[in-house]
């Protein structure tokens, strides 16, 4: 029998409206799956299990009946722990959130996949706040690599990541502000989209500004895009929001890449050494784009490493988070995020705005080099997966997750579309991502760019 925890979200479909098995098989034995895991990987705060098998047969019902109610009936979803899911607390990572309700309201994105039938199973594990790159929090501990246990996840969308890798569900609900559906989805070696900002509405706004997207985690880009089409719809919450989208992402899947104009950019002009296999992996998934028909230069963007101004503005976002907080509660927070909140708390005003200057012309550039490329393709992140419950790799001289994340945190400063897609895996086993950027609003062209990866068989976590 078809074992329903490894089908994509498009397979689920397809087989409720042959009805080959049905939305209650298919959540109880995602369920199944989640409850297996979680002693080991720690991927959730929480299981929706009774309330997800009650959504599942309201759906087996619909699909029965002829009329599913949107186009994630019956499907198997979970939620960042970041994003408002009503009925369910949202902790945010933080033991200083309060469980007491009332949770009144679901995001945006939750919004729109409860219209379209999707089945929340449950909420993923976070940072505190996300506020970095490897998901461990004082209220729910260390999340581990499916991988290899001792290794993160990566973050801050780890969870998320580690619940598609192992079948707990084909859709997952990450945010990324720095890099964080992009870093677990490559250590993870599953497909992970960074849209454009306001592509996905957001609310409560985030306290880390523009720099926070809303995007999906999936096995495939098939997957991404048919999540996207349903979270990318306006909502009136979100001043920022972008209108509707041009048109659907999954019809857009099919243009393949053949005429692209492809920049390849290994190390950003030198400013960073990614490791040798990393390196090669991401190298042989730009050969088969060129083998698919794009235009392949190897060249950089014209733009030194952003990461002082990204720090003025990621840690002015996260003492702003905190800034609520009596002092009592600031003791409960984990000690990085009260470094970080200590820095951002001393950045003036004009400190702030020189960091906006920067950004605008890192835009500026990225806008102009969009002009005479379509798609930039570099490593997703420069490592595999290191040792679990750590911010930095033993050894690496990094103080903060931003140094070994640099391919990632420039395009959240742009708004960009980038996504992660496996590259196949290193000598231990552990899997490795490549990045795709397009200009902004062209997220068409990233998920199809990913898509003509997975159909000529190079998306994958396993070795080529």
């Amino acid at each position: 029998m078809t074992d329903l925890t490894e089908l994509t979200a498009v397979q689920l479909v397809d087989g409720y409206r042959k009805g080959a098995f049905s939305p209650e098989e298919a959540v109880r034995a995602v369920l199944e799956r989640a409850e297996r895991i979680q002693p080991e990987v720690n991927a959730f705060v929480r299981l929706t299990g009774e309330e997800a098998l009650e959504q599942a047969r309201r759906a087996g019902e619909r699909w029965r009946r002829g009329e599913p109610c949107g186009r994630l009936d019956g499907v198997p979803v979970t939620v960042k722990d970041i994003l408002l899911t009503r009925g369910q607390p949202t902790l945010r990572g933080s033991r200083a959130v309060s469980p007491d309700g009332p949770w009144t309201e679901d995001a945006p994105s939750v919004a729109r996949l409860r219209e379209h039938g999707a089945v929340f199973v449950g909420k993923t594990t976070t940072p505190e706040y996300g506020w970095k790159g490897v998901t461990d929090s004082p209220l729910s501990g260390v999340t581990r690599n499916p991988h290899d246990p001792s290794r993160t996840a990566g973050g801050s969308s780890g969870g998320a990541a580690a619940a598609v890798s192992l079948g707990a569900g084909p859709l997952a609900l990450g945010t990324d502000g720095g890099g964080s559906v992009r870093i677990p989805a490559s250590f993870c070696g599953v497909f992970g989209l960074k849209p454009t900002y306001g592509r996905v509405p957001l609310y409560p706004a985030s306290a880390f500004g523009t720099l926070a997207h809303v995007g999906p985690l999936a096995r495939d880009a098939a997957d991404a895009a048919l999540m996207l089409d349903v979270v990318g719809a306006p909502d009136a919450r979100d001043w920022s929001a972008l209108g509707p989208a041009p048109g659907s992402y999954t019809e857009a899947l099919s243009g393949g890449v053949r005429g692209l104009r492809v920049a390849y950019s290994p190390s950003l002009g030198g400013q960073v050494a990614a490791r040798p296999e990393v390196a090669g992996a991401v190298r042989r998934a730009v050969e088969r784009l060129a083998e698919l028909g794009a235009y392949v230069t190897e060249t950089d963007p014209d733009f030194a490493d952003p990461v002082d101004a990204f720090h003025t503005l990621w840690f002015s976002g996260a003492a702003r988070v905190v800034q609520h907080l009596r002092a009592g509660q600031r003791e409960l927070l984990d000690p990085g995020l009260r470094e970080i909140v200590g820095a951002g708390a001393r950045y003036s005003a004009l400190d702030y705005l020189a960091a906006v200057d920067v950004r605008m012309e890192l835009g500026r550039r990225m806008g102009l080099f969009h002009q005479s490329y379509d798609l930039l393709v570099t490593p997703t992140v420069p490592i595999t997966a290191f040792e679990a419950g750590a911010e930095v790799p033993k050894g690496s001289g990094h103080r903060r997750w931003t140094g070994w994340t640099p391919f990632t945190y420039p395009f959240n400063l742009t708004q960009q579309p980038a996504c992660s897609v496996p590259a196949g895996v290193d000598g231990d086993g552990l899997p490795v991502g490549v990045q795709i950027v397009a200009a902004r609003h062209r997220d068409d062209l990233v998920l199809r760019a990913a898509h003509a990866l997975y159909e000529a068989g190079a998306g994958t976590s396993a070795r080529w």
